[in-house]
């Protein structure tokens, strides 16, 4: 059976993870010997409501067997080793592409872009790293401003200099450096329109904070970078949000990590989730309260569909939020304070 264990990140070490992995699977092949493929499977929220659960970033609850005689599982094992070739050429002569740019390389085999994704969290689970350390980038779509400067790649970026000005949020954190700020704490916002909001309005220059905004639900450069910044700068952060159950999930992202729908890909997000969530941030609002301290007026409010009631009590199920967020469960906080 191949497996790995060792859990260094380093690109000659994970080539040699790759060798490892490839030399077993032939040797089984050759000798007759059953061959399969064990990946740890990690889970980080179920639906106990009681928080008894031992659910966990950083434990495996479990082990998936990728068999190469059951026919789909064949085919997953030979997507993967497609995809794993690739890596192991990105890696060797340092370049980087996205997942896409991969899709694109065998259309015809891979069929479709989630074939794909699938197999690049197969392959971090089997090499135990995050996807960034493949040289596998995403598309970066957040946007940071405010008091605050950094360096990525040797190119300075002055954020200070204007500071109600959206930069682009940094794609590889690992070349993020020299990072100065003078900011009292840092934002988090929703929407793209809020931000441009708060820039027009000139937050930053009058608030002395920093603004970050991943356009809806955040991309995995974004949620890194603000774990970055928590890490460096040692500063309060707040996150504000429409008061819906999408704004409730974009909040939980932030803290608690990815929570993918798919059944087959929640279990592999989970082994990321450890490296990008953010404990430490407060939910400034939208409350329900808010609505009425403010006299909103009736355009404001929406009611909810039928699926959006579903996922309120889909999502007050998670077990983490008693674990670790029980107020956010409580009162105007989530029970009353999406449904408007």
């Amino acid at each position: 059976m191949a497996g790995m264990s060792c859990t260094s990140n380093r690109p000659d070490l994970l080539l040699q993870k790759i060798k490892f992995f490839v030399r077993s699977l032939l040797e089984d092949l050759s000798n007759n010997r059953s061959t399969c493929v064990a990946l740890d499977c990690y889970r980080n929220y179920c639906s106990d409501p009681s928080g008894t659960c031992s659910c966990s970033y950083d434990l495996p609850s479990g082990k998936e067997i990728i068999s190469i005689e059951r026919e789909a599982h064949a085919y997953r094992l030979d997507i993967l080793l497609r995809v794993l070739l690739i890596i192991q050429q990105l890696l060797q002569e340092n370049k980087h592409c996205s997942k896409r740019d991969i899709y694109y390389i065998h259309p015809c085999v891979f069929r479709v872009q989630a074939v794909v994704d699938h197999a690049i969290n197969d392959i971090c689970l089997l090499l135990k790293c995050s996807r960034h350390h493949l040289n596998v980038v995403p598309v970066v779509k957040g946007v940071v401003m405010g008091w605050l400067t950094f360096a990525e790649a040797g190119r300075k970026f002055h954020c200070i200099k204007s500071p109600n000005t959206a930069y682009p949020i940094p794609v590889r954190i690992e070349e993020v450096e020299d990072v100065v700020s003078v900011a009292h704490y840092i934002l988090v916002v929703e929407k793209e329109t809020v931000f441009q909001r708060l820039a027009n309005d000139k937050f930053c220059e009058r608030n002395r904070c920093i603004v970050i905004t991943g356009r809806g639900y955040p991309d995995v450069p974004t949620r890194r970078f603000l774990r970055y910044l928590v890490e460096q700068l040692h500063l309060p952060i707040y996150c504000l949000v429409d008061c819906d159950p999408y704004g409730f999930d974009i909040l939980t992202t932030y803290r608690f990590g990815s929570m993918i729908v798919w059944c087959f890909f929640l279990e592999k997000m989970a082994y990321d989730a450890k490296l990008m969530h953010v404990p430490e941030i407060q939910w400034l609002g939208v409350f329900l309260s808010d609505l009425e301290e403010y006299q909103l007026p009736d355009r404001c409010f929406l009611c909810l569909t039928p699926a959006e009631k579903r996922k309120v009590e889909a999502m007050l199920s998670r077990c983490y939020l008693n674990k670790e967020a029980p107020q956010w469960r409580a009162g105007n906080h989530v029970a009353q304070g999406i449904e408007i």
